[in-house]
């Protein structure tokens, strides 16, 4: 099967590389050249727009920015509609607004086109692992089609029946990611000025029931206060961050840790580190001690 894969960041080259070490063909678009080019050169087919990758694939998954990135792939000039290609599958990995995303998957039912909703659960750097979950929702025909592919990509899928259900899901495990991270930082501070060497502290926390899947992934790059190449962006983190707290707004759910760590994170970007890995917030609580790494 040829897969298309529009948006080529951290995420979508990641999964388009295990595509092609699978098997599949890989057809992309990004509006990034610099993005197709590394495409190419993993052994991606290159097209020019979303609805020549749309002619060219049964199945279809977009890793977009933004709401009107999403808007644009699918109504926009050269956009997934323009194909008119009745009983494909697009599936949605982005992390976006459950009612910009419902919105599409209208549009697209108009034509015969089914859009599933299937945000991912981990990082970039898992996704070069295949150690991503895929939280999927909507028509299960759909998905039915589409499960070959995500198996290709990811450790796990999790079905979650109505359309909706797997960003609903994305918003709650998203929630934990970005309490996690600050915990891990404001712990690895704490050790650090205490005295502990900080490889220590992450392999020590690590064995014993403080521990999380997050500190895993990101205490040793705060150890090592290796921020770059980032597996997430602080910047694109506080889009993700701005949906779960609309969310949890709309259903009158208090969410006061959640709603703590937002600061850090704002701080981190008024440091100049949006385009940094998440884990840099450890860099704002390492000011707000007093503590100066070498």
């Amino acid at each position: 099967m040829k897969v298309g894969v529009i948006g080529i960041g951290i995420m979508g080259s990641a999964i388009a590389r295990n595509l092609i070490a699978a098997g599949s063909g890989v057809a992309g678009f990004d509006i990034d050249k610099d993005r197709l080019e590394a495409l190419r050169s993993a052994g991606g087919e290159v097209l020019g727009s979303a609805e020549e990758v749309a002619r060219a694939c049964e199945v279809v998954l977009t890793s977009l920015p933004s709401a009107a990135a999403l808007d644009e792939t699918v109504a926009g000039p050269r956009g997934l509609l323009s194909a008119r290609r009745k009983g494909q599958v697009i599936a949605e990995l982005s992390t976006l607004p459950i009612e910009v995303k419902e919105r599409n998957r209208a549009a697209l039912e108009e034509a015969g086109i089914a859009l599933l909703d299937c945000p991912l659960s981990g990082t970039g750097a898992q996704a070069v692992t295949r150690d991503l979950a895929v939280y999927a929702s909507g028509d299960a025909a759909a998905f039915d089609r589409a499960s070959p592919v995500f198996a290709q990509f990811a450790r796990v899928t999790h079905f979650l029946g109505t359309f909706g259900n797997g960003s609903k899901m994305k918003f709650v495990a998203n929630l934990l990611v970005a309490i996690h991270n600050v915990a891990t930082a404001e712990a690895m501070v704490l050790g650090i000025k205490a005295g502990l060497a900080p490889e220590t502290i992450r392999e020590v926390i690590a064995s014993g029931a403080g521990t999380s899947r997050v500190f895993e992934l990101r205490a040793p790059l705060m150890a090592a206060r290796r921020y770059e190449p980032p597996s997430m962006k602080i910047d694109v983190w506080q889009k993700d961050m701005a949906v779960i707290g609309s969310f949890a707004a709309a259903l009158g759910v208090a969410t006061p840790l959640f709603s703590a760590s937002a600061p850090v994170y704002n701080a981190a970007i008024g440091l100049g580190l949006g385009g940094k890995d998440t884990a840099a917030v450890c860099t704002v609580l390492e000011r707000m001690a007093g503590l100066e790494r070498g």
